[in-house]
């Protein structure tokens, strides 16, 4: 989707924001932080938790019965909707994150099992080391072409029957499918199968670590804590590492913030001095003037100009062609002191679709929305005999298809159309963030490359500068560890500025070529991908020795920060999707240079598409 997110800041007068304070913090807050906690009591929570989703409408009815309480009353039709709204999202990313923690367990749990000593595969096996050594070299000769080979013998090892082939895989994966030349040293295996217990201990910790939590703005809870520990002991460890963990929690100072799911919750219109205000539903009696940048500036006008529009036509426009789509009500946190809704800024974020800003992308969002409703008004109609409620949503339906066909006036602006033919491959690495090249998928010609140093120019020397600020940053957190100071220093944002800046390099570079697609490599090949890239280096500057070649990935890896991968794709997605170019996924190859890697990258796409 062609979605942003922009924000602005909301300004009135003392008794308006006392007012929003008191709503947001007194009432809707505490609802929310009551209602995590309804959901966590649940008796089937537990169910919930295995299958790593929660039942369907369970928290609305929750949120239902608290409406009724007394403690709550009195807060806009809105300001519920977005708390259940608020705690479906909360709990569902919990449950996400969940699952991947018991994967990462799960993966712990079974190279465990893989991580068996010579002595104990010998024991197992009957048979001599050599025995062992041979039928490995076997398996080797055998898939030693296949890609991914670790990944291809660990499948091996869990299908595998035969148990001595099954003990000569073992040795294989422990070894990372090689056959070392040197005798195990069972000092060095302890410590090294000891690390693997110890990260399945924390897995496990982290998988039975508190629920979500909500926000107490008065500290009640950290008081009660504090003087539950002051007062008692600890009945055993477990209370009281519950007890530390509440007291290290940083309190919230802002409530939870307000969504306006409905743009047209959302009401403009200009004061006496001519400022764009905005008013919202449930609290229509409270008007926010517009303070934002420049470049924002025309969106929040936009905004305007939409609902104007569709008063002026006695609502013959649709809502569903508003350029704004959502909106949220915030708190941002300030250092002050005073009252809290002084102290603190109302941010007002609007989320749009950019090809409303158009002519032709209205057009094209027009003829979207209106197939999506013909499917809807077909499927109805085939049903038969249809209820009051159904023929009321059916007319609703058509009124809306009706509607649709009046656009709001806007300029025009021809759209993006790019060659579906033409790939911008982006491969990515440790020691160059990012390599490009343009590639024709019909004739397989490159047409152009540009590596990090073209594709940044004249900021070249900040990928310098973000390498020195992560090593120092990391020096001076040993440091504190070792002192056992605090450890928790903030990140600068230069590597965000860096990822901003090939974005707009590589988007550029598509355009000018009239790409059609722009590839990236899959993020849980990231890993492997480094690891190939380190070790590759490290055996051309030492040739013929394991152990001086380790001592040097491990001190290059210090040396060279390795980037934010995910942040820099999620950067090329969503300026990308500005302009309607369709963002790839491929497989990047684990060998060769940066920029073989960004041509086989692209083409290995546009097979896939040509397969598919």
């Amino acid at each position: 989707m062609s979605q942003i997110t922009i924000q602005c800041r909301l300004v009135a007068k003392e008794p308006i924001r006392h007012t929003l304070w008191q709503l947001m913090a007194d009432l809707n807050t505490p609802f929310i932080n009551e209602l995590l906690q309804k959901v966590a009591q649940n008796p089937d929570f537990e169910q919930w938790k295995q299958k790593g989703k929660l039942q369907k409408s369970v928290i609305k009815q929750l949120g239902d019965k608290l409406k009724k309480d007394p403690r709550y009353l009195g807060q806009p039709a809105r300001f519920y909707t977005s708390g259940i709204s608020l705690v479906e999202y909360i709990f569902k990313s919990w449950l996400k994150l969940q699952q991947r923690l018991q994967r990462k367990l799960d993966g712990k749990r079974r190279w465990l099992t893989v991580l068996k000593s010579d002595e104990e595969l010998i024991q197992q096996s009957q048979q001599n080391l050599e025995a062992i050594r041979h039928k490995a070299s076997e398996i080797l000769q055998t898939h030693q072409k296949t890609e991914k080979l670790f990944n291809h013998l660990f499948q091996l090892y869990q299908e595998e029957k035969n148990p001595f082939t099954h003990i000569a895989l073992c040795y294989l994966l422990k070894n990372r499918c090689k056959l070392p030349q040197k005798p195990e040293d069972p000092e060095k295996f302890t410590k090294r199968r000891r690390k693997v217990e110890i990260a399945i201990d924390r897995l496990q910790e982290q998988l039975e670590g508190r629920l979500p939590q909500g926000r107490d703005l008065t500290n009640h809870n950290w008081l009660e804590t504090l003087s539950i520990a002051c007062q008692t002991d600890p009945e055993d460890t477990a209370q009281a590492r519950s007890w530390q963990d509440k007291l290290l929690i940083q309190s919230q100072s802002i409530p939870f913030p307000i969504n306006y799911e409905t743009n047209e919750d959302l009401t403009w219109h200009k004061n006496e001095k001519g400022r764009l205000c905005v008013k919202f539903n449930g609290i229509s009696d409270l008007s926010f003037e517009i303070y934002c940048d420049q470049r924002q500036l025309k969106w929040f006008q936009r905004f305007y100009e939409d609902q104007q529009a569709k008063k002026g036509s006695k609502n013959q426009h649709s809502s569903a062609l508003f350029t704004l789509r959502s909106g949220r009500i915030l708190w941002q946190e300030g250092n002050e002191k005073g009252q809290p809704w002084n102290i603190h800024r109302l941010i007002l974020q609007c989320t749009l679709d950019t090809r409303l800003w158009t002519q032709e992308g209205t057009e094209e969002v027009k003829q979207e929305k209106a197939e999506e409703i013909a499917k809807v008004l077909t499927s109805m109609n085939e049903k038969g005999d249809l209820t009051k409620n159904q023929q009321a949503f059916i007319k609703r339906k058509q009124s809306t298809l009706d509607k649709l066909e009046n656009p709001f006036p806007r300029p025009s602006q021809p759209l993006y159309r790019g060659q579906s033919n033409i790939l911008v491959g982006v491969s990515m690495g440790v020691d160059k963030p990012a390599t490009v090249a343009v590639v024709d998928g019909i004739t397989q010609k490159t047409l152009t490359i540009e590596y990090i140093k073209q594709l940044l120019g004249n900021n070249y020397p900040l990928i310098q500068r973000q390498r020195q600020q992560k090593q120092h940053q990391s020096h001076q957190r040993n440091v504190a560890q070792r002192k056992e100071a605090f450890n928790q220093f903030g990140d600068s944002e230069l590597g965000e500025y860096i990822d901003r800046l090939l974005t707009k390099a590589i988007v550029t570079l598509a355009k000018k070529y009239k790409a059609g697609s722009i590839v990236v490599p899959k993020l849980e090949d990231m890993r492997e991908i480094v690891q190939t890239e380190i070790q590759t280096k490290a055996e051309e500057r030492i040739p013929n020795c394991i152990e001086a070649q380790k001592n040097y990935a491990k001190c290059y890896r210090v040396q060279v920060h390795q980037w934010s991968y995910s942040r820099l794709i999620d950067n090329i997605e969503a300026q990308a999707s500005k302009l309607g170019i369709v963002l790839e996924i491929s497989q990047q190859p684990y060998k060769g240079t940066p920029h073989d890697k960004a041509i086989a990258l692209a083409l290995n796409a546009y097979q896939s598409r040509l397969s598919a």
